[in-house]
């Protein structure tokens, strides 16, 4: 992991709420369902430059909270009639990176990130403003959390 200053990002997708606890329920979870659409919609439209994002955004608190997911892409083509556009806060962001097999290295990453946002040592303070996970290929994943400067 390291910390990077990110440009903000204006993307393109579609958009569910919901919260941590409800993503541990497979009756309750949207996430899983939320990105199958968007392959479905946009997969098609998107160019061998497009690139993939899940943001996540509009926290309500902090990480017992609900918040906004948006499976998104900066592929300015994909604006669909219930498409959302979400811009990403500019500023510092922890990237942590994983590698696997989707959709269980993002899982395992997400796994990492909590942990260590949780432990006593931890040196950042997240700031609950903008976070996302940047599918770089099919096997590569970033998540960039916010952080307090």
């Amino acid at each position: 992991m390291e910390v990077k200053q990110l440009a903000s990002k204006t993307l393109t997708g579609l958009k569910v709420r919901t919260c941590n606890a409800n993503e541990m329920n497979t009756g309750t979870a949207k996430i899983a369902e939320l990105w199958q659409k968007f392959g479905e919609k946009y997969t098609s439209k998107l160019t061998k430059d497009s690139k993939v994002f899940g943001v996540y955004t509009n926290y309500e608190s902090d990480v017992t909270g609900d918040f906004d997911v948006i499976a998104c892409s900066d592929e300015q083509s994909i604006n669909l009639r219930d498409s959302v556009t979400v811009t990403t806060h500019a500023g510092s962001y922890l990237v942590f990176c994983g590698e696997g097999e989707m959709p269980d290295a993002i899982i395992d990453l997400w796994g990492e990130i909590w942990q260590y946002f949780s432990s006593d040592d931890c040196r950042y303070t997240r700031t609950y403003t903008s976070d996302y996970e940047y599918y770089k290929t099919a096997t590569e994943v970033e998540i960039a959390i916010a952080i307090a400067e």
